[in-house]
């Protein structure tokens, strides 16, 4: 029950309560660290989620951090994010009844979705071939560190493994490189994982309406990262060549100008891609006009020369002197105009004129910032056994045609009754 007085799902904000897209959809998943996100995915776009756990609940209910700091198998954070929008049934499958549930159980599904380790499902009876067989409209997405029948696949993994042996670790980090890579933060590896196994499922049952068939959807979360590494495989790949990491901005076999740039409060923002249209220079000279600097930056006779061409295009950069001097005046220039303002100023300056620049926030800043409010990223959701509204991140872009909704992450076993009572029926 929330504090509307009702026990439907829980809304963003003002918006009307609708179903997800993908309401209708049962998806049976395997609790694990790795494929959490993609069912929370799943979960919030209206898919009935029923995730199993195993006797006592899942491992990642003792992750930190815990709400109020104090430990507890319904208080962990971790648990409470990926875990949104799911009902939970606890089985142990190595027990005979137990087994035969979790059979019943996938009859009745559209999906089913595990990170287990190659072979253990396989040894219970209970894999994508001994099931699939009596189901043949069922999609089966497994998520695995190299893959269902890589030879690396009983390897031990974490998110900084796979985020390190993926690829994408060699390009983040800094200019100087006597500094050592940078991880990305918040399980980017098993994101990307996930991400590609709502991909696969949701194609599979796109597959399945013209088919009749299901499909093994066989997720490699180190084939995921890698892909996302976008010139930096495939410049080795097809020339040989290495990228180099670069402070704020994409690595590449050749040095770039620096993205970053300070405001007057020192606040950082990023310049994104500077003005590359004559158009866009031409706002940039009316902005320093608008402050009263033309006169104080002398690089303004090269956006003036920008202002008279049709584009510069990036190819140019480093092999035509003109266009690369144009291009680094445009960059110098918001830097000037962003020494000159507070962040503040400088980011809402370069959005009306329609300039490619972002604000750098701290994570608390993002979740109360009024463009993220604006769009319901934050999402009340209403804990009953706290007795209040918790704020949790919602769709990360407005998806009107295809709402999320959020419900509070399930309790252990919170619905094993009841699931096992409908299959009884």
């Amino acid at each position: 029950m929330n504090d509307r007085g009702d026990t439907s799902f829980d809304r963003p904000f003002d918006t009307p309560l609708v179903d997800g897209p993908l309401a209708g959809t049962r998806v049976i998943e395997l609790a694990s660290d790795h494929a959490a996100f993609a069912a929370k995915l799943l979960g919030d776009l209206g898919a009935d989620v029923i995730v199993v756990e195993p006797p006592g609940g899942h491992r990642s209910r003792t992750y930190e951090p815990f709400v109020g700091d104090e430990p507890g198998t319904e208080r962990s954070l971790w648990w409470w994010y990926y875990n949104t929008s799911k009902r939970s049934v606890v089985l142990d499958l190595e027990q005979p009844a137990d087994a035969q549930a979790f059979r019943d159980l996938v009859a009745t599904a559209d999906v089913v979705l595990e990170g287990e380790s190659p072979g253990r499902l396989a040894a219970l009876g209970l894999d994508a071939d001994d099931l699939r067989s009596a189901q043949p409209p069922l999609v089966w997405v497994s998520v695995t560190a190299f893959g269902r029948d890589n030879p690396r696949r009983d390897e031990q993994f974490t998110d900084l493994t796979v985020l390190a042996g993926g690829g994408p670790v060699w390009l983040c980090g800094y200019d100087d490189h006597t500094l050592p890579p940078v991880r990305g933060g918040g399980n980017q590896g098993f994101h990307t994982g996930s991400v590609w196994a709502v991909i696969g499922a949701l194609t599979a049952l796109l597959a399945r309406d013209v088919t009749g068939a299901g499909q093994l959807v066989d997720v490699s979360l180190h084939a995921a990262a890698n892909v996302t590494t976008e010139a930096g495989t495939y410049e080795w790949l097809v020339a040989g060549n290495t990228v180099q990491r670069q402070t704020g901005r994409h690595a590449g076999v050749v040095p770039t100008m620096p993205a970053l740039i300070q405001s007057s409060d020192g606040r950082w923002s990023h310049t994104g891609f500077p003005p590359r249209r004559k158009e866009e220079f031409q706002k940039l000279l009316e902005w320093l006009d608008d402050l009263g600097l033309r006169a104080e930056f002398p690089d303004a006779v090269f956006l003036e020369l920008g202002a008279t061409r049709e584009r510069i295009n990036t190819g140019d950069i480093g092999r035509d002197p003109e266009a690369t001097e144009i291009f680094r005046a445009a960059r110098d220039g918001l830097g000037f105009v962003a020494s000159n303002l507070t962040l503040q100023e400088f980011f809402v300056g370069a959005q009306v004129r329609g300039l490619a620049c972002g604000a750098i926030y701290a994570p608390e800043e993002v979740i109360t910032n009024e463009h993220f409010v604006a769009r319901g990223f934050p999402v009340a959701v209403h804990h009953e056994d706290l007795g209040r509204d918790v704020t949790y991140p919602g769709a990360p872009f407005p998806m009107p045609a295809s709402p999320m909704r959020v419900t509070r992450a399930p309790h252990v076993g919170e619905h094993t009754e009841a699931v096992l009572d409908e299959l009884a029926t």
